[in-house]
């Protein structure tokens, strides 16, 4: 449904997309992260043909958005992060005014088809109300209102829940998912839980380049070495880290204590009763019957036994600092290091350009002379 082949954006010298290649399956949800100023934006600009790229293509159900930009346009709806309306229409005037500029000239058919769409994202209740009176929840959803009144075949989301409450973000996500029963989604944001729980797929994207292509599990399986097992067992410490360094393949054991903290080593001296271990194995053999044959063979109550994998938030921290490792980004690639240390995207905007001089004129020499 959506096809990037080698993607690549410069504002003057600076690199904001380096030779980026993806594509999006037909129903898919794809994950879009990235550190700010990474180039998320300014890639998903260029794959809804806001934003030329300087080279690359992208096409969008078959047609090329520079070539043929209002067919590829007919199957897009985008929600920029910041929502363009206009607060001082009503809801259903603003939808109206979008539903004719997106080509639903027939009045009758426009009507139904908002009605449709604020019914899927309700709205009906606001339908009468001023834009400028709603909460941000619910100009997000007049936001997704207007991207969704064509009935695209795509939606383009960059960070839709935004400046929300954790009730408008639980309630926006769950939209998003029934969502991706019938539209191809791109969605970029910085709540990394979100994507793990709507997305298929994600990308990771570093400094305008791909670092990282996969689903959540595959990501969390390439990073398997800092998996951990835990294990909850009622005994003595020092007895039970005693046997569970007897197994095969653990490297440590490390009790967990009522308090929070961590200790490693000898464990005599600390009470008998119920402790969490996390327990430091080799990745390549599955210890986990081993340690639940030791603890019970031991007398031991083994109350749970889990493995714990990184969360895609580590996973992304890892990608990230790998890619950083292997290239030094200014020495090895010759690009200039211009991102704001603000952590503000120096991607956002074009470049500012100066004014013209302004002409001197023989009426405004004679205002300098008096």
């Amino acid at each position: 449904m959506i096809e990037v082949e080698h993607l690549t954006k410069y504002y003057g010298a600076t690199p904001a997309v380096r030779d980026v290649t993806f594509s999006v399956e037909q129903g898919e949800i794809l994950g879009f992260l990235g550190p700010n100023g990474a180039g998320k934006t300014t890639t998903m600009r260029m794959i809804t043909g806001y934003l030329p790229p300087s080279s690359g293509t992208v096409r969008v159900a078959g047609f090329d958005v520079q070539d043929k930009s209002l067919e590829a346009r007919q199957h897009l709806g985008y929600l920029p992060e910041t929502v363009p309306l206009y607060t001082e229409l009503t809801t259903m005037e603003y939808l109206d005014f979008r539903g004719r500029l997106t080509g639903l000239l027939n009045a009758r058919d426009r009507r139904a088809r908002i009605f449709e769409v604020m019914e899927e994202l309700n709205l009906v209740d606001v339908s009468g109300k001023l834009i400028g009176a709603l909460s941000r929840g619910y100009r997000q959803r007049v936001g997704l209102a207007q991207a969704l009144l064509h009935n695209p075949d795509v939606l383009i989301l960059d960070e839709p829940t935004v400046g929300l409450d954790p009730v408008q973000i639980t309630e926006v996500r769950d939209l998003i998912k029934e969502l991706g029963k019938n539209h191809t989604i791109i969605l970029s944001t910085h709540l990394l839980p979100e994507v793990s729980m709507v997305c298929n797929r994600v990308i990771i994207i570093n400094r305008g380049k791909l670092v990282a292509l996969d689903t959540p599990i595959n990501l969390a399986e390439g990073v398997g070495d800092k998996a951990v097992i835990e294990v909850e067992v009622l005994g003595l410490p020092a007895d039970v880290a005693k046997t569970l360094r007897t197994v095969s393949g653990v490297k440590s054991a490390m009790l967990t204590l009522p308090d929070g903290t961590a200790k490693d080593g000898v464990l005599d001296g600390v009470e008998a009763g119920t402790y969490t271990y996390k327990i430091d194995n080799n990745p390549q053999k599955d210890v986990r019957p081993g340690i639940a044959s030791a603890l019970v063979g031991g007398g031991f109550s083994l109350l749970e036994l889990r493995t714990v994998r990184p969360t895609l938030e580590e996973i992304f921290i890892d990608v990230i600092s790998k890619e950083q490792d292997e290239e030094d980004y200014e020495d090895a690639e010759g690009y200039p290091d211009e991102y704001d240390e603000s952590g503000d995207e120096y991607d956002e905007e074009e470049p500012e350009v100066a004014p013209p001089p302004v002409k001197e004129t023989v009426a405004s020499k004679r205002r300098v002379r008096r």
